[in-house]
């Protein structure tokens, strides 16, 4: 049996085998759903490096600490939500993706609100920083436009395809196409240089 303290963790029947949750990830989600926090500073230390790469690809290095916090504080939220079918891992993950696009919309909506008048002053300041700046795959891809960037990341590095990042989005496939087709030749143009 399970306490809630997190130190006595008894067989569970349902634990999964090959491929499916360990016993004891299953345990720590159990334990961390019922308020132990220790099961849950576990779960923190075995994923987070995974969830803040994803961040730092979606959102540039600048937002992923913020949005790292975001994702662990969602998932000790929606703790109860996770049911075993699949490996904890891919539940936090999809968890992160949608957290992230979520986030990134409302980003951006802000940003094109206070943006209005200044895009050709940002232009300018692009401009020049492509000069000064060290341009490696990294920083070819903070430099990315942030529906582009995101579908990148989501498509090329994660795997997605097409209709699933529409879906999570809440844009057409095609939309997805061009604006990948759209990074893919930004960054072509900046690593060539």
């Amino acid at each position: 049996m399970i306490e809630t303290n997190g130190k006595s963790r008894g067989h569970d029947p349902h634990a999964r085998t090959e491929g499916q949750p360990s016993t004891g990830v299953v345990a720590d989600v159990r334990a961390a759903t019922f308020g132990d926090q220790e099961a849950f500073e576990r779960i923190y230390r075995a994923h987070v490096s995974r969830v803040h790469g994803l961040a730092c690809r979606m959102a540039g290095s600048e937002r992923a600490d913020e949005l790292t916090q975001d994702v662990f504080v969602r998932a000790w939220e929606k703790l109860g939500t996770f049911r075993g079918e699949s490996a904890f891992s891919s539940w936090l993950y999809r968890l992160a993706v949608n957290l992230l696009c979520t986030r990134l919309r409302a980003l951006k909506l802000q940003r094109e609100r206070e943006m209005a008048n200044e895009i050709p002053l940002a232009l300018a300041r692009a401009r020049h920083d492509s000069i000064e700046i060290r341009l490696d795959f990294e920083v070819a891809l903070e430099r990315l436009p942030d529906g582009a960037r995101e579908i990148f990341v989501l498509h090329d590095v994660e795997g997605y395809k097409h209709r699933e990042i529409a879906e999570m989005m809440e844009i057409t496939a095609g939309t997805s196409k061009s604006q990948l087709h759209r990074a893919r030749m930004i960054l072509r143009r900046h690593l060539e240089r």
